[in-house]
């Protein structure tokens, strides 16, 4: 097992030393993440990287968790950038149900969750979904100057491509993903949990200002795939985000796959696949 000097760090964080690391699974990334049993019998959650982009996650990570507070976040317990190699210590969840069972009650405790954060205070240097994401606001575009990737995946026939795109970034462009609410942006079963009562998110990096409905219309697929709900009922009469969720992912998901994220592209062209169902849903009614 690889610590490269964790346990030192980790100890001045926590004052007490680290007994046994067990690897925990999560997301699609790289970023190495355990959870740590503690001389003094306490267990703690960390997580690290040290990958230019993924380490500048991590800082984003702390920044939030040091100042949203609500009962939808972990507790932070410290962080240490040595290096450039940023240690993230938060509460440990391994007691929390993360198994993704979509009951109406498990999914209404996310949408409270969600709504929680969607009033609270921004954390410092949190800016518009815009102007942080911007690239995410041209992905129609981007399939329609290189169709490749997109058609290569099989989901859509270039005659649909043809016939479809035109009114499809129309739509994308005046979905109303613009607001000032709080949001996370990440919501999926791997970045959430259940416990006593309340839904738990993580992976904090992604926090911007946009329209709410924006965290429902990211989780919306990836909810579907899981046995909840289709999206056309998360997000009733909602062809502006089904226009701008699935370009998010038909840009990227007939890509190669990151070597920091190697099984990110299956996922994005699972959830591409729902999305599509769910675009073409909207745009034919």
């Amino acid at each position: 097992m690889r610590h490269n000097g964790l346990e030192q760090r980790l100890a001045a964080i926590v004052g007490a030393e680290p007994l046994d690391w067990t690897p925990r699974a999560g997301g699609y990334s790289t970023a190495e993440r355990y959870t740590v049993k503690l001389e003094d019998g306490r267990r703690v959650f960390v997580k690290t990287a040290d990958a230019e982009h993924m380490a500048d996650w991590l800082r984003r990570e702390h920044e939030v968790y040091a100042s949203l507070q609500g009962s939808f976040i972990p507790r932070l317990i410290g962080f240490d950038d040595h290096g450039g190699c940023p240690l993230l210590v938060i509460e440990d969840l391994s007691d929390a149900d993360w198994t993704p069972h979509w009951t109406t009650g498990r999914v209404a405790l996310v949408r409270a969750a969600l709504d929680e954060l969607h009033a609270c205070p921004a954390p410092p240097n949190t800016h518009p979904v815009r102007e942080t994401y911007a690239t995410w606001f041209d992905r129609w575009r981007i399939v329609e100057t290189d169709p490749g990737p997109f058609l290569s995946l099989g989901l859509r026939s270039r005659a649909w491509l043809d016939e479809r795109l035109p009114s499809i970034i129309e739509t994308a462009d005046a979905a109303p993903v613009d607001g000032d609410a709080v949001t996370h942006l990440d919501v999926r079963s791997d970045n959430l949990c259940t416990r006593e009562g309340r839904a738990v998110f993580v992976d904090w990096n992604f926090v911007s200002f946009a329209a709410h409905e924006l965290d429902l219309a990211a989780w919306a697929c990836s909810l579907a795939l899981e046995g909840g709900p289709p999206p056309w009922t998360l997000l009733p009469d909602n062809p502006g985000f089904a226009a701008f969720v699935s370009g998010i992912f038909a840009a990227v998901a007939g890509l190669p796959a990151p070597e920091t994220a190697p099984t990110v592209r299956g996922f994005q062209a699972r959830q591409l696949a729902v999305a599509l169902d769910w675009l073409d849903r909207e745009l034919s009614g």
